[in-house]
């Protein structure tokens, strides 16, 4: 198999980088070592549409998070994503963080983002009167807001397979040869060619840029725990609530997400297992404790979950997305932290005029950048469901109770393009699995269907891939 470009990772940045090449004449292969797309930092971080005043000017990470944000709220109805633009509230406490206020209002002016503005204490509270009476001030960013980081990623990346990028999964690349004209990508016995390789594989970057002898980066991992709370707080706060950041990161934030749920964390801590997506009594009990500081009513009655996250964490502060010394045909696209979500598009369109000015390829004259809406039916009125149903009675069909998913929103998820191959694939294309339950109800049906669609024994379907198998055996 042989192809101009293979983009390593197909997590938020992979995918945009996928979708931005796939206007071009050119042959792109997409490949992942997971069974899905976004199973890394892409499935599991704020879903933050981060307006831009907390990058160092100057920096990449401040250029691409600024024009990422500024291009979310189109890339967003293209590519038939929910984005709500709630804007953030940085909050202070005291007299030393009304300073760092003014600082950072002062830096996201030089980085170009519109409409910054300090709230006073009676401005604060008329906005948000959940928050903590100890709050004195706080920095305004309207441009800011929530999307769901995993259905970005799948929007993105389907649209790119729409427009011709072969999607390939279980494929976790293990050495790569260079013959002087074209690397040859291996995993176990598989292999495929190329000319060019993006290296868009998150906290293994590094790793993979070692196997063309380039070792210049390192990526440290760092694990954010957060708790997810149930839609019937999810109106607590009506803007992102951060308190002032440190040097490990934003620091625990409040939020709404954009399916209506409240999110609390994350933490940050530097791991050396950059697997270990474990959550610990200990750190959840600590985020809660720090939320609190911002809305005290937090309690954890609510709490339907919780998960970790790792970021890709470079010591340099910044994203590094550049030629590699060792081969200029190979780009790394590494430490792609927060706030890497909001700078995705703006990471896509970097990444692919670097190689398209590099090879020269032309632009598609049939390329079409919008993705077809997915049938939400929770969202439809009595009689655009009635509609629906006399036209395809899958949809008349409820599998999940808590989110009100039907079964005909389950088969079209494994029908997409790039579609479910497990059960969390489906959870994170629908939600089915993602209520007060949590699967509970729908987990079972789910593996029928999955099953069936795929032409499989149901033994054979997995919650995540590999050897996560939810039936073992047939009882007798």
């Amino acid at each position: 198999m042989n192809y101009d470009v293979a983009i390593i990772g197909a997590g938020v940045s992979g995918a945009f980088i996928a979708r931005e090449l796939s206007r071009y004449q050119l042959k792109i292969a997409l490949l992942e070592k997971c069974n899905d797309l976004a199973m890394g930092t892409s499935k599991a971080n704020s879903g933050i549409v981060h307006s831009g005043f907390d990058a160092i000017p100057g920096t990449l990470k401040a250029k691409l998070n600024v024009k990422g944000t500024a291009l979310m709220p189109e890339v967003c109805k293209a590519l038939s994503v929910p984005f709500k633009p709630i804007g953030s509230l940085l909050v202070a406490f005291c007299e030393e963080e009304l300073k760092t206020l003014d600082t950072l209002k002062a830096r996201g002016e030089a980085n170009g983002v519109p409409g910054l503005e300090i709230y006073d204490k009676a401005k604060l509270h008329e906005v948000e009167p959940a928050l903590n009476e100890d709050a004195v001030a706080a920095l305004w960013a309207p441009s800011a807001g929530i999307v769901c980081p995993y259905e970005l990623t799948i929007g993105a990346a389907e649209n790119a397979v729409s427009n011709g990028v072969e999607f390939i999964r279980n494929f976790a690349v293990d050495a790569i040869d260079y013959d002087g004209n074209e690397f040859t990508v291996k995993s176990g016995d598989n292999s495929i060619k190329t000319r060019y390789i993006v290296n868009a594989a998150g906290v293994f970057c590094d790793e993979i840029a070692a196997m063309i002898g380039d070792n210049s980066i390192h990526t440290i991992a760092r694990k954010g725990e957060y708790m997810l709370c149930d839609k019937s707080v999810g109106n607590t706060v009506k803007h992102t609530i951060f308190q002032c950041p440190n040097p490990m990161g934003k620091g625990v934030l409040v939020t709404q997400t954009v399916d209506g749920n409240l999110l609390i964390g994350p933490s940050a801590i530097d791991i050396e297992d950059k697997e270990n997506t474990d959550t610990t009594s200990s750190t959840l009990a600590s985020i809660l404790e720090t939320a609190k500081k911002s809305v005290p009513s937090l309690t954890t009655r609510e709490v339907i979950t919780s998960f970790a996250g790792l970021r890709a964490h470079l010591e340099c502060d910044d994203f590094i997305i550049e030629k590699s010394k060792a081969n200029d045909k190979f780009i790394n696209v590494a430490g792609i932290e927060s706030p890497g979500l909001s700078s995705a598009p703006a990471v896509g369109l970097y990444v692919a005029d670097m190689i398209v000015s590099d090879c020269g390829a032309a632009e598609k004259s049939d390329f079409n950048p919008v993705r077809e809406a997915p049938v939400r039916f929770r969202h439809l009125s009595n009689e655009e469901r009635k509609a629906l149903v006399e036209k395809n009675p899958a949809y008349g069909r409820i599998i999940c109770r808590c989110e009100t998913i039907t079964e005909g929103e389950i088969l079209d998820a494994i029908r997409a393009p790039a579609g479910a191959r497990d059960v969390d694939g489906v959870k994170r294309r629908t939600r089915a699995g993602m209520g007060r339950c949590q699967g509970g109800f729908c987990g079972s049906k789910v593996v029928e269907l999955l099953a069936k669609e795929l032409g499989v024994d149901i033994n054979e379907i997995t919650k995540f891939g590999g050897e996560s198998k939810i039936l073992y055996e047939r009882t007798k």
